[in-house]
């Protein structure tokens, strides 16, 4: 009796074993299922899923299959194309493809946390692996072939780890160490903006990263590089320095052309006008570009003759179209001084003829210091008015004791430092010193009234007539001890008193309230008293007493 063997083999049959990869023809498509010949005994049965596309499967196709079963329940032989397809080239990685090695696949979908690609089995490509940067949009890569580096593969679970990042970085590196090579300051290249910060932009030279310092951007002043740059702009560029060693690169763009400041003094010599536009305003002055890479400075003090400008935005736009003349150049330090206020002429020039020395002009007090007031004479020409030129005969310690803001005043002219722009002026010239006549105004014995104008602890001051100041010492208030005058006197009280002293060089009065009643002899003894104190005691010492009354008053 004849085997399973030996009849298959008379009948022609192949003898094929379970596990196998055979080849098979195709001899009926379905729409679930294909039927294959593979020369044994009965059909095999492929599901269509295992087929990227059914339409495209034909009758008559031969393909390689893996025999799953000889036999079903329905006496069919179980085959799959795919396991084959799997199986052949699962060998096929094996064989060529150590870890380590390169393969070629197609990017089939993306899974969590990275791409699954096909190289013939399904391989897990990782998102850091994929590229230098690990891409954000991983479909994008769906659908393309790359090639790719194999980092893992694990035979027990048939899976495979790829990177296509490991290949381009090796690529780069061998591009850089290339360029390195062959890069010589004053080479021309072709870059791509890859990174913008602060300081400069970090040029690709497709295998190098050079570094763009914002200085090297433009011969003219950046605020930032972002105002000339922007990411994946492509350019060219000028090599100006290659460390071979630490692989730096520093690269320029202004150098593609030639420097506007080369010949700067010629183009603009100074006294010439210009015309440029505002691109800065700044506290100080404006900056104002004349060409491009070439600004000029205006600065806050060069903007007007006479009028007190503040800040240059008082004056001046951003992006304002002006005219300016050149007043200084320093091509070494890339700098141009301008003024506006040279456009017109110097109304300090004629200020000596308009305002002659003796003049007595009017004008309206703008502002008070502590030493003077300063008078508007005209738009942009003050006049000052020192506190020792407002009165003859007061002592005035500041001025808001005799004017205030608004006020409108008469001087006379005193003197004019057409240099400095500074106009002296007076009030009390406007008058005849009362000192210099004081012996016909005023004598010793004379009996005077007045009003008490301020106290001090050592006396009281005395207003008279023509602005003139009497004091009287405390011992001259009463005939009684006085302890506090400020108990006895008091701010605006009237009193009568006597002349007992008059220094015309110290320009002082000395008066007595106890002296007011005294007879002519009385007022004799009381003068030979007076005359024999030593300086600095009592009444005698006049010259002092009115600075030391004003150091009390502020003391208290």
């Amino acid at each position: 009796m004849l085997t399973m063997e030996e009849a298959l083999r008379q009948s022609g049959k192949a003898l094929v074993t379970q596990g196998e990869i055979v080849k098979g023809k195709i001899i009926e498509v379905r729409p679930k299922e294909v039927l294959v010949d593979i020369g044994y005994k009965s059909e095999g049965v492929i599901p269509a899923i295992e087929f990227q596309d059914i339409k495209a499967v034909k009758v008559g196709d031969e393909i390689d299959v893996l025999v799953e079963k000889l036999e079903n329940k329905e006496g069919t032989v179980v085959l799959s194309h795919e396991k084959a397809e799997f199986k052949k080239n699962w060998d096929k990685i094996l064989t060529i493809c150590n870890e380590g090695g390169r393969i070629t696949g197609k990017v089939k979908s993306v899974v969590k946390g990275g791409l699954v690609v096909n190289v013939g089995v399904e391989a897990f490509l990782p998102a850091s692996q994929i590229d230098v940067v690990t891409p954000k949009n991983l479909a994008g890569f769906v659908g393309n072939s790359y090639e790719f580096k194999v980092v893992k593969i694990n035979q027990e679970r048939q899976n495979i780890v790829l990177s296509r990042r490991e290949l381009i970085e090796a690529e780069r590196n061998e591009k850089r160490a290339a360029l390195l090579s062959e890069m010589m300051p004053g080479d021309i290249r072709k870059g791509t903006v890859k990174n913008i910060t602060d300081f400069g932009a970090f040029i690709d030279l497709n295998g190098i990263d050079g570094l763009l310092h914002i200085t090297d951007m433009s011969w003219g002043r950046i605020g930032h590089p972002s105002e000339i740059l922007k990411v994946g702009q492509e350019l060219d560029v000028v090599v100006l320095d290659v460390n071979k060693e630490k692989e730096r690169v520093s690269l320029g763009l202004k150098q593609k052309m030639a420097n506007p400041w080369d010949n700067i003094e010629t183009k603009y010599p100074v006294g010439a006008k210009i015309k440029g536009k505002v691109v800065s305003l700044v506290p100080y002055g404006a900056f104002v570009q004349i060409e491009p890479g070439v600004e000029g400075l205006i600065h806050v003090t060069e903007l007007s003759w006479t009028k007190r400008v503040a800040k240059p935005s008082d004056v001046l736009k951003q992006d304002q179209e002006i005219e300016a003349v050149v007043l200084g150049i320093n091509r070494e330090e890339q700098k141009i001084s301008l003024g506006i206020r040279q456009l017109e002429s110097n109304p300090w020039d004629t200020v000596s003829e308009k305002y002659k020395v003796g003049t007595r002009v009017k004008g309206k007090v703008r502002n008070l210091t502590s030493y003077g007031a300063f008078v508007e004479l005209e738009e942009g020409i003050d006049g000052m008015i020192h506190v020792s030129d407002m009165s003859w005969t007061r002592k005035i310690n500041h001025p808001s004791d005799m004017l205030k803001k608004g006020d409108e005043v008469e001087a006379t002219v005193l003197e004019v430092d057409r240099a400095n722009q500074r106009i002296a002026l007076g009030m009390k010239q406007l008058g005849v010193d009362p000192w210099e006549t004081i012996e016909t105004i005023y004598k010793v014995g004379d009996l005077v009234t007045g009003k008490i104008t301020k106290l001090a602890s050592f006396g009281a001051f005395v207003g008279l007539q023509h602005e003139i100041d009497g004091l009287v010492h405390i011992s001259q208030i009463s005939e009684d001890r006085v302890d506090k005058i400020k108990n006895v006197l008091k701010v605006g009280q009237d009193v009568s008193a006597r002349v007992i002293k008059i220094d015309k060089g110290e320009r002082r009065i000395g008066l007595s309230i106890k002296a007011a009643n005294y007879s002519e002899e009385q007022l004799k003894e009381e003068q030979k008293m007076l005359d024999a104190l030593k300086p600095g005691e009592d009444l005698v010492a006049l010259q002092h007493a009115f600075d030391a009354a004003d150091e009390a008053v502020k003391s208290e």
